[in-house]
């Protein structure tokens, strides 16, 4: 099956950068949010990072203005009735996405493939909301999208071989490299990663150390390009709490069980960049400060 048009419902970062990447492989794209404001602030990053590839000689002005045209925004879902392909990109809660996708299955056509780039949530669960399980996979795409190179593959129970060609092929089409993974929670990204950062949470919790000692000693010893509590500022503290409470409900086991610590700052609304204060406490003039425990 050959894709050509593709909705992107959920216009933040990841789904902008999904469009993105979708619209620099040559697709016709939809946009998606619940309202005008969002769409609007997901084009304007859309064509921030593509001024940034022309400024710095990695694309022409030409090439940038055939992308965004082949963008279009919108808040209504009447485009998908004409998509090959849906992706949802909206926020890492399973009532939310399986309430989506049964809306989607009433509109999409039979033959319309579903994406979702859930980071953690079971694909054949989110599945059996539609009535077309074989033509459903997760296709999870790593942040910044249009940067990073992987995305991860994941096929539910009843995937079809034909779906998962359709994907493969996609994602080759927009220079990623994929990684085919198995319907489990957390699949293999933050299996390993979530855990890796609660255990960074847990040595500041514990006061083994202080915020910025944790993250130079993984970013000089390790190698890492990101210490690790600046990483869980970055994906949203909030996100982090919601994937480790999948991975500890899914395995059932208490290896996964999120840091106290975690679960206090996203009841204070301490969440990250994203809010200005974690982990760091992110200051207007650029610079961050360390929290410091009490």
């Amino acid at each position: 099956m050959a894709i050509k048009t593709v909705m992107v419902v959920g216009a933040g970062q990841m789904g902008s950068g999904i469009a993105q990447v979708a619209a620099q492989a040559g697709l016709r794209v939809y946009l998606r949010d619940v309202e005008e404001r969002f769409v609007s602030r997901g084009l304007s990053v859309i064509e921030k990072n593509l001024s940034r590839d022309v400024e710095k000689g990695r694309r022409s002005a030409e090439e940038k203005a055939a992308i965004l045209g082949r963008i279009s925004g919108t808040v209504g879902m009447e485009p998908a009735r004409e998509c090959d392909l849906v992706v949802e990109a909206i926020i890492e809660n399973l009532d939310v996405k399986l309430a989506l996708f049964r809306e989607l299955d009433e509109i999409c056509p039979s033959e319309t493939i579903f994406a979702s780039n859930t980071s953690s949530l079971p694909i054949t669960q989110l599945a059996s909301s539609t009535k077309r399980a074989d033509r459903f996979i997760g296709m999870h795409f790593m942040n910044p999208v249009p940067v990073m190179k992987l995305v991860e593959i994941i096929r539910g129970l009843a995937t079809s071989d034909e779906t998962y060609t359709a994907i493969r092929n996609l994602a080759d089409a927009m220079g990623k490299t994929t990684a085919v993974v198995n319907d489990f929670p957390g699949f293999i990204s933050n299996r390993v990663l979530l855990p890796m950062l609660n255990e960074a949470i847990y040595c500041f919790y514990e006061g083994i150390a202080g915020v910025e000692e944790i993250d130079t000693v993984m970013k000089l010893g390790m190698n890492h390009p990101m210490g690790p509590l600046t990483l869980a500022d970055f994906i949203g503290l909030d996100t982090c709490l919601y994937i480790m409470n999948v991975l500890y409900e899914g395995y059932k086991d208490s290896k996964y069980r999120p840091c106290p610590l975690l679960v206090q700052m996203v009841q204070a609304g301490y969440l990250g960049r994203k809010t200005g204060r974690g982990f760091y406490t992110y200051n207007p003039d650029g610079t961050a400060t360390p929290m410091v425990r009490k």
